[in-house]
């Protein structure tokens, strides 16, 4: 037997009422009479009974008109409607059914049918009830989601878009296709005042799709901003997204190093669409996938090579995930890879990126998946001041008063570039953040000298053409690969002073140091040869060479 509840009956007939208020009450309900349609509804909302039993035809207000002020009374609660009805005229029946009502009926009245319906009725708005439940219960789980989603995103947010993506000569379109956009798009400065620019995609949509972004985005930036080279960027990220990651779940990427000072473009693309490098005189250079993904490979087998390109001012680099030649219209076409190369082969050189994204609003009528657009033109260096890394809030005092050494020998010298390491040392001085990438070309530069000129031998005359410096460096790599003995030594001093503080940085090696024929070169003006000493020249406050044993000094001052 069902759960007792409430009834409406509303049947102008006296006896009819009685009788089924009978009927109703023996079967274990409450019975509730109205005569007319008009008491019908107003006992409804006084009430709220579980199930109506309506006469069709009715003084005052039909059961037509009554049932429809129920049900919208009742909202989304399921009362289900009998109508009470002699009539058999099909347009009849399908007005009740239009009205609201769920079943008919028929007069005279039948108790055991009138019980078997009630009963029915009963379990179908029971049924409809857990559905209700169900859904309530679904639909704040699902705000509860999405909530945490937000949060997520919010501090993703934070991590992804910490760099330089703000940059002048940066311009980009993404457009996610859930919550979290798999696409990933990150900029930031080396010390050095280069760019690194990171486009991934990884696998799938949303939240599994964000997961492997956050470590990767602190390594981006954490590697960049120490100065490592993007081979060991792309090396410390494919390690990381190995280890954690799933299988199947990897990042299809492109990594780009902008040398605007060398004038130099670096690219490693690891399953991405070619994107292209659009030269000034309206050649193009694309920019092939010939790697796997990051996350797939171990790191015995990763290939961190990338592609050199010479660059000059104005020329643009163009890069996109599958989700922009993937984008399709109405009528499920895709705009296709030799669609998008023609906007790029007809669009005027000043306008790539407006004309590529014109003509992919233009097509698509439908996002496929996520998508990222990416233009980066090649400007000035000094049109870009490079910045500086915020002071870390952990460290309420830097080390202001100190000094320390440092030995790299042979077998260091030969697979290890200390510069990073040496960096992050240094920057642990909060007063010497501002000049990181002042700092960052000073050890570059000594640091080469060092190895070069002192443990290597090289003569820096060689370097006198174009011709000449590619040897030099041939021979540079020979040699490096053959050295078994010699050392470089880097002293720092940091004291303070009146006004601020002053670093002081000595640097010798196996070879007796720096040659004074060295300084000679560097104040003769030759073109390529003696570059980077007056690059110090100009960098320090301070810059000097020991005549004893050739050891270089620099000396940095920084004011409070």
């Amino acid at each position: 037997m069902s759960e007792p509840c409430t009834v409406l009956i509303a049947e102008d007939n006296a006896a009819d009422r009685l009788l089924l208020s009978t009927i109703v009450s023996k079967q274990g309900h409450r019975a509730i009479v109205a005569a007319n349609g008009a008491e019908a509804v107003e006992l409804f909302a006084q009430e709220r009974p579980q199930l109506v039993l309506m006469d069709a035809l009715m003084p005052v207000m039909d059961g037509f008109d009554a049932t429809r002020q129920i049900k919208a009374l009742a909202g989304d609660e399921l009362v289900p409607v009998i109508f009470l009805t002699s009539l058999t005229e099909t347009e009849a029946l399908v007005r009740a059914l239009d009205a609201g009502g769920d079943d008919f009926l028929s007069k005279p009245y039948n108790k055991v049918i009138l019980q078997a319906k009630l009963g029915a009725m009963l379990r179908m708005r029971s049924l409809h009830s857990t559905v209700l439940e169900q859904r309530n219960l679904i639909a704040k789980h699902n705000e509860h989601l999405l909530s945490e989603q937000r949060v997520a995103k919010a501090v993703f947010d934070r991590i992804a878009h910490a760099g330089c993506l703000s940059a002048a000569n940066i311009r980009y379109l993404q457009s996610p296709f859930a919550l979290f956009n798999g696409d990933l798009l990150l900029a930031a400065f080396t010390p050095s005042g280069g760019m690194n620019i990171l486009l991934g995609d990884f696998t799938g949509h949303g939240l599994p799709a964000a997961v492997g972004a956050m470590p990767l985005s602190e390594v981006f930036y954490g590697m960049t901003a120490k100065g490592f080279s993007i081979a060991d960027v792309l090396r410390e990220m494919n390690q990381k997204l190995k280890r954690i990651l799933p299988v199947g779940v990897f990042c299809c990427a492109t990594l780009i190093h902008l040398n605007l000072h060398q004038r130099v473009l670096e690219v490693w693309n690891g399953g991405l669409p070619a994107g292209v490098l659009c030269r000034k005189d309206g050649s193009q250079q694309p920019l092939l996938s010939r790697n796997l993904p990051l996350g797939i490979l171990e790191p015995e087998s990763f290939n961190d090579h990338c592609e050199v390109f010479d660059i000059a001012e104005g020329d643009r680099i163009l890069l996109w995930s599958d989700g922009v030649p993937e984008s399709g219209n109405a009528a499920g076409e895709m705009f296709g890879e030799e669609r998008l190369l023609n906007v790029l082969k007809n669009a005027p050189h000043e306008h790539l990126f407006d004309q590529l994204r014109a003509a992919l609003s233009n097509f698509t009528g439908e996002q496929q998946d996520d998508l990222s657009l990416v233009e980066v033109a090649v400007v000035p260096e000094e049109s870009l001041p490079w910045q500086s890394l915020p002071a870390s809030a952990s460290t309420r005092q830097s080390p202001l008063d100190w000094s320390a050494g440092f030995d790299f020998r042979a077998s260091t010298l030969q697979a290890f570039n200390p510069l990073p390491f040496l960096m992050q040392w240094l920057l642990e001085v909060q007063e010497l953040r501002p000049l990181a990438g002042t700092l960052y070309t000073m050890l570059t530069e000594v640091y080469s000298n060092a190895l070069e000129h002192g443990v290597l031998g090289l003569d820096s005359a060689l370097k006198a053409d174009a011709n000449g410096f590619a040897a030099y460096y041939r021979e540079r790599m020979e040699r490096l690969e053959a050295l078994e003995q010699g050392w470089v030594r880097l002293h720092f001093d940091h004291r303070m002073e009146a006004e601020g503080g002053c670093l002081t940085i000595q640097v010798s090696d196996s070879g007796g140091g720096l040659p004074a024929a060295a300084m000679a070169v560097a104040n003769a003006g030759t073109p390529f040869a003696g570059r980077g000493l007056r690059l110090l020249n100009e960098l320090a406050d301070e810059c000097w060479r020991d005549e004893a044993d050739g050891s270089l000094f620099l000396r940095v001052r920084w004011q409070r």
